[in-house]
């Protein structure tokens, strides 16, 4: 099945000029009808999808960009794939990490004003 350009951006929830943005910069490549309309197929789907969610990891688009060349070349490419993916996790990681440290400094300002709290109720 294929999907026209305003029919498939329905489907993955992104715009038109998103689409046209990704094809410019690589990140997809519908293919072409006989009209020289976009065709988007099954596979596009799971391919932006993955895009998507490549971009809420917040893996900047020129390294999207580059595992989109890499994914074009073939399996030859996988462990410069798998680099570029264990990088944003170590990224993410890291971030986890400091948000851990403002969790726990939040919730231990929250259990000291919980005892002050408690201290006041008591006197």
């Amino acid at each position: 099945m294929s999907y026209e350009i305003g029919e498939f951006a329905k489907k993955v929830n992104l715009t038109i000029d998103t689409l046209r943005y990704y094809e410019k910069e690589g990140l997809i490549k519908p293919q072409r009808a006989k009209n020289g309309h976009r065709q988007f197929l099954e596979s596009d789907l799971k391919w932006v999808e993955f895009i998507k969610r490549l971009k809420l990891t917040g893996m900047p688009i020129k390294d999207i960009k580059k595992y989109a060349e890499l994914r074009r070349k073939g399996n030859s490419t996988i462990d410069e794939r798998m680099l570029l993916l264990g990088n944003q996790q170590k990224l993410l990681l890291g971030q986890q990490t400091e948000i851990q440290s403002h969790l726990d400094f939040l919730a231990q300002k929250i259990k000291m004003y919980q005892n002050m709290k408690n201290d006041l109720n008591k006197s």
